[in-house]
């Protein structure tokens, strides 16, 4: 119905609305399909078609080719008829165009062949069709036997206002929708709706106008109309593509199903209380709070990877600032020009040597002043030797412990000239960027000091700026570094308080970019490190002065630097990362995260990893919807890494907040775990990111199986609290609301591969058990959750809750693990369930149910896994030692089989479930098997056989035949209730057709749409006639009594009928499906023995051709006595004519090739059967040798 409304509030007629566009999916939901005769309201089709055959034609075509109007219209009336008539309308049989009237008018036939079984009007033919929909009033609504009921007089109202004749008079929407039938159900759904409609997009709103001849002249869009952001667009040939199905997960996807039955179904009641010991609940909740500090000292070792603490230098940084290559002269140098890995190797005394003539000539150079006019220059080259040595590490480790290092540190405040100066500090910044080591007599703290008062004296000055910080970021960074090494760190430099602070005022807004970028990455580059050094960078300022950095730069490398510089402060203090969330806010920040640059998502991540793990305002984070959707989103990354920082962040959110689990399984998490725990797995390559990418998800999974206990106690209590009441109270309803949805993600864990094996144990299947039970006590309105929750959140915890148990029940390994659990808690509430009023739930409950007995009936280990181990649980039943296979079947026979009539006589697709779960029952049960044939079952079974005989390879017939094989197939089973319900008939009819679609379709493209069917209806034949078999044999033995002598007779009579399948029976020996042919072999072998050569045209020319195949094809002697005996029985019905056929000859030739003497001594018998059929024929003489070959023509 809401389907409909929304079809039709979209401008959409469906002008061919039947029962088969009406589908059923897996979990129950209706919907729509097949829209290939829809059009828009009020939209001429004979305009449109006009349209689209000029637009076909082109303005060149002869007039030969234009089509009339009259063969237009013709046209139009074709495509009018070319759905189903049975549902037309009148007006429309009358030549009207179709419409909403028109629709409405099939749903009320609809309505009508949902409570009859048949549609309203039905004739054999057209002409009589159109009569009785023109001029005759639908019959009364009634139901076939044995199910009879009448309808209410509401339903009656409803249906015969909707099969009005006059459009005018038929029930429109409104009237419809308010309709004493529905009970007010469509008033609170539909408001609903119409406000869900003003919020959706306005494609998805789109509005549709009819075609007109003034609109498709001209391709200009209609104006709008002010009060509404919709478009209304034509139906023509350029928008075809927005009418294609939208997405299935909309707002009603989950539509209520309406019974037209409101009678009762009696139930048991299950819904004792359970009281909680308190002490268990005080245990585990210990246990969880122990479990949360072991979760958290796990998270945090993994919160930073090695990659979150590389560094890049800040001297010669070509992203920060290009410089050029520094060179020397060495013919002019003073000193020798040794490379850099010969000053590592001197000895004492030329080191010595070598350090007193460079501190010389900088010492001297000063005192001499500016006398000697090439003094600068010889200091400049010297320099910028220093400057290419000081490259190599242990040649930079080598000077800065040596006298040389004071020397510069003096040279930087006398130096007569900013050009040596500048040379002097990056032979400084080289010597702290590559030195190894650090003795606590390195003047370091007076370098510093130094940097910072020339930094302060200069700080106009953006090029001097650029020569200074470098050098000084690399000294900070070495004694940061320097002093993580040493076991007792702390109090070796001191660093002044005003070095921070102008690094800090270099980060400010209105600087540089590139001083800007050289005291971030200062920042970034110390805080890497555990030192009491990085402290002094954490003011309330840096983390807005770097997030400003971060936002308002167009360099991604000043970007990444800044975010990375946050995050490593972030590291030191959490509250750094919070003051920027405070002052930018947190959407500000969210919008970043999905920044392209993979390195700000990874540092932007690890600082939310970092701010939880902290605890630092966490609450208010772990409940915004929107930061968890962006952390999700994350995992889409292509980056290890960032993924496995996305989960990490998500366990903490979890951790805080249980309620978003909830929001992160409908956003796919468990889709995204799946996947990178497949991926997770390490190999040689990229080794490191595997492996933390697993550590994180195995704490996530890990998380959320301890969560789901929890869950379910939720759920349990809060349904506990409410039991018998019809009305909870305000703070039950609020539980209720709080609670009961988080069933989607017990759903959600359930079908999951990864969780399923961990989270189905036995204390969960028992706690599942007690769900059931407040599901059955919901559903049979013992429970009332509806006043509280709504009907649709009860109807979606119903749903979730049948769908988890269907999840477990397609998994044997858990089913037989814990199979007593499952036989004494599960399939009670389920078959209870059976018979609930809901459809989806009766189909659902029986689709487990089927499952369940399947597969525990059908393993004989469980039960010597009961005798040999047994469970404790095993003996507080009050039958010890009752198997739980016995206890099952005594649920089924007891609860289930006294009400199991109404299931198969219900509209489908009931009857088909209900036939399966008897299939699983009588397969492996001869007690179920004796209930069913004594009960009054089997009328009902061969009623809903006639019933789907129309479609004979249909699931329900399949069902039906195999229910029909088990229930003949018992050994010693009486055969005259079948033989009373037409057994014979029956089985001869479906067995000609579904043959029929054998033959034609799997022997040549080898398909098996209907072979287990054709297995089933050739091993009822063969029972049946094994049956006759035995009474005929019997008859023979007692030749003087005359009462087994007529009854033989009288089942010969009876079974006869089966003697027209001959013909199809041999030719299914053609085939070369191995099964069939043993079955359809036996039957042939059966009815020759028992009815020779009866029925003149049981052998024609195709079925000897198929008998040549066969003794072809197999060539076991037992197979070829068995095809020959039949040959020979039924010579009789072979005509003459037929051996004169080329058929016949292909099978003489086979023939004469058997009857050669000229086998081995085991094939004597085939032989002389052979060759006495040869003889039996008698055209051993007029046969002609020939050679031609056997070509199957089947």
């Amino acid at each position: 119905m809401k389907g409909l409304k929304y079809i039709h509030d979209s401008g959409i007629v469906v002008s061919d609305l039947t029962p088969a566009k009406i589908l059923l999916d897996g979990p129950g939901t209706l919907k729509y399909s097949n829209f290939c005769l829809a059009k828009a309201q009020g939209e001429s089709l004979e305009e449109f078609f006009s349209l689209v055959m000029a637009e076909e034609m082109g303005a060149g075509d002869s007039k030969e080719n234009i089509i009339s109007p009259q063969n237009i219209k013709n046209r139009i009336k074709d495509v009018a008829l070319a759905g189903s008539p049975v549902y037309c309308a009148p007006e429309v049989l009358r030549g009207a165009d179709t419409s909403v009237c028109s629709d409405l008018w099939a749903l009320g036939c609809i309505l009508y062949e949902m409570f009859t079984g048949k549609p309203p009007f039905v004739s054999e033919s057209m002409t009589g069709l159109v009569d009785l929909i023109l001029n005759e009033g639908p019959p009364p609504l009634r139901q076939k036997e044995p199910a009879f009921s009448k309808p209410s007089p509401e339903f009656e109202n409803l249906v015969m206002g909707l099969l009005q004749k006059d459009p005018v008079k038929r029930l429109s929407w409104d009237p419809l929708l308010s309709h004493p039938f529905w009970r007010e159900a469509f008033s609170e759904t539909y408001i609903t709706l119409e406000k869900a409609q003003d919020d959706v997009s306005p494609m998805s709103s789109l509005h549709l106008a009819p075609v007109s001849s003034q609109t498709t002249k001209k391709a200009k869009p209609a104006p709008a109309d002010p009060a509404s952001p919709n478009l209304s667009k034509s139906f023509t040939l350029d928008n075809v593509i927005e009418f294609r199905p939208k997405s299935a997960l909309d707002i009603d996807t989950r539509e209520t199903i309406f019974l037209l039955s409101s009678r009762p179904t009696p139930r048991t009641s299950n819904t004792a209380r359970e009281t909680e010991d308190k002490g268990s609940e005080i245990q585990e909740s210990s246990v969880m709070v122990e479990e949360q500090g072991d979760m958290s000292a796990c998270i945090k070792p993994l919160l930073y990877t090695d990659s979150d603490f590389t560094v890049t230098p800040i001297m010669d940084n070509p992203k920060i600032l290009k410089t050029s290559p520094v060179r020397f002269d060495p013919k002019t140098l003073c000193v020798p020009a040794h490379s850099a890995e010969r000053l590592s190797c001197l000895n004492s005394e030329d080191w010595s040597q070598f350090l007193q003539q460079v501190c010389g000539v900088l010492e001297s150079v000063d005192r001499a002043g500016s006398a000697n006019a090439t003094a600068p220059r010889t200091k400049l080259n010297l320099l910028c030797y220093l400057c290419t040595v000081c490259n190599h590490r242990e040649t930079a480790t080598r000077l800065i412990h040596s006298p040389l290092f004071p020397v510069l540190v003096q040279q930087m405040r006398h130096a007569p000239n900013w050009d040596i100066r500048s040379k002097v500090m990056r032979v400084i910044g080289l010597m702290a960027s590559h030195c190894t080591e650090l003795r606590d007599n390195v003047p370091v703290t007076e370098a510093v000091a130094m940097f910072t008062e020339l930094i302060r004296e200069n700080f106009r000055s953006s090029k001097l700026k650029q020569c200074l910080i470098p050098p000084l970021g690399e000294l900070l960074y070495l004694i940061a570094t320097q002093e993580e090494k040493k076991e007792r760190p702390g109090g070796l430099w001191v660093v002044p308080a005003a070095a921070y602070t102008v690094l800090m005022r270099c980060l400010r807004e209105g600087e540089e970019l590139v001083v800007n970028h050289m005291a971030a990455k200062t920042i970034e580059n110390v805080c890497s490190r555990e030192s009491q050094y990085a402290q002094g960078f954490i003011t309330a300022e840096v983390g807005p002065a770097l997030w400003y950095l971060f936002t308002h730069s167009t360099v991604d490398a000043l970007r990444v630097s800044a975010i990375s510089a946050l995050c490593k402060i972030t590291r030191q203090s959490a509250g750094a990362f919070q003051s920027v969330i405070d002052k930018v806010g947190l959407p500000s920040i969210l919008s970043c995260l999905v920044s392209g640059i993979s390195r700000v998502q990874q540092h932007m991540l690890t600082m939310f990893a970092a701010m939880l793990a902290s605890g630092v305002h966490s609450h208010r984070l772990v409940q915004d919807r929107d930061f968890v959707m962006k952390i999700i989103r994350s995992l889409e990354s292509p980056s290890s890494v960032i993924r496995a920082k996305a989960f990490l962040v998500l366990l903490q959110v979890l951790m805080n907040n249980r309620e978003m689990l909830l929001l992160c399984c409908n956003s796919r998490l468990v889709m995204y775990i799946e996947r990178d725990v497949r991926k997770a797995t390490p190999g040689k390559e990229q080794q490191s990111s595997n492996e933390y990418l697993s550590n994180c998800l195995a704490l996530l999974i890990r998380h959320t199986v301890h969560e789901l206990p929890a869950i379910l106690d939720d759920i349990l209590s809060v349904l506990g609290s409410i039991v018998g009441r019809k009305h909870p109270s305000p703070t039950q309803s609020r539980q209720l609301k709080q609670s009961l949805p988080m069933m989607a993600v017990v759903l959600h864990l359930l079908t999951s591969q990864i969780f399923r094996p961990q989270v189905v144990t036995e204390a969960f299947l028992i706690k599942f058990g007690k769900l059931l039970n407040h599901i059955t006590s919901i559903d049979s309105n013992e429970t009332s959750l509806g006043s509280a929750i709504g009907q649709a959140a009860s109807e979606e915890l119903i749903r979730n809750t049948l769908s988890a148990v269907e999840a477990i029940s397609q998994h044997p390994a858990l089913l037989s693990l814990y199979h007593c659990t499952v036989v004494d808690l599960i399939a009670p509430p389920l078959a209870s369930l059976a018979f609930s009023k809901n459809v989806e739930w009766r189909i659902v409950s029986l689709r487990v149910l089927s499952e369940i007995t399947l597969l525990l009936l059908s393993q004989d280990e469980v039960e010597e896994r009961e005798r040999d181990g047994g469970r404790e649980r095993e003996r507080e039943w009050e039958g010890e030692g009752i198997s739980s296979n016995t206890r099952l079947l005594t649920l089924i026979s007891e609860a289930l089989l006294p009400q199991y009539e109404t299931l198969l006589l219900e509209p489908d697709p009931v009857p088909v479930y209900a036939l399966k779960l008897l299939v699983s029952l009588t397969e492996h049960s001869s007690p179920i098997s004796r209930l069913v044939r004594e009960s009054r079952l089997l009328p009902a079974i061969f009623q809903v056989i006639e019933v789907h005989q129309n479609n004979s390879v249909g699931s329900t017939m399949q069902n039906a035949m195999a229910l029909l094989c088990n229930l003949i197939g018992q050994k010693g089973t009486d055969l005259r209730p079948f033989y009373q319900q037409g057994v014979i008939e029956l089985v001869c009819n479906v067995f000609v057709e579904v043959t029929g679609v054998y033959l034609v379709r799997e022997m040549h493209s080898g398909l098996k749409s209907c072979s287990s069917l054709l297995l089933c209806l050739l091993d009822i034949i063969h029972c049946l006639l094994k049956n006759l078999s035995s009474v005929v044999r019997l008859a023979l033995q007692r030749s003087e009594s005359n009462e087994d002598t007529e009854a033989a007779e009288e089942l010969l009579l009876i079974n006869k009928p089966l003697t027209e399948l001959n013909n199809l029976l041999i030719q299914l020996l053609a085939c070369n499906d191995s099964e069939v042919y043993e079955e359809a072999s036996h039957c042939v072998s059966l009815l020759a023995q028992l009815y020779g050569g009866e029925g003149a045209d049981c052998l024609q020319p195709e079925e000897l051709l198929s008998l040549a195949h066969a003794l072809q094809t197999h060539t076991e002697p037992r197979q070829l006595k068995l095809l020959l005996r039949v040959l020979k029985r039924m010579m009789s019905a072979v005509g003459s004519s037929c051996w004169g056929s080329s058929e016949g000859q292909i099978l003489l030739h086979v023939l004469q090739k058997l009857a050669l003497p000229t086998r081995s001594q085991s094939d004597m018998a085939v032989e002389s059967l052979a060759a006495e059929i040869m003889k039996g024929i008698g055209s051993q003489a007029e046969l002609r040798p020939t050679e031609q070959s056997f070509t199957p023509g089947i």
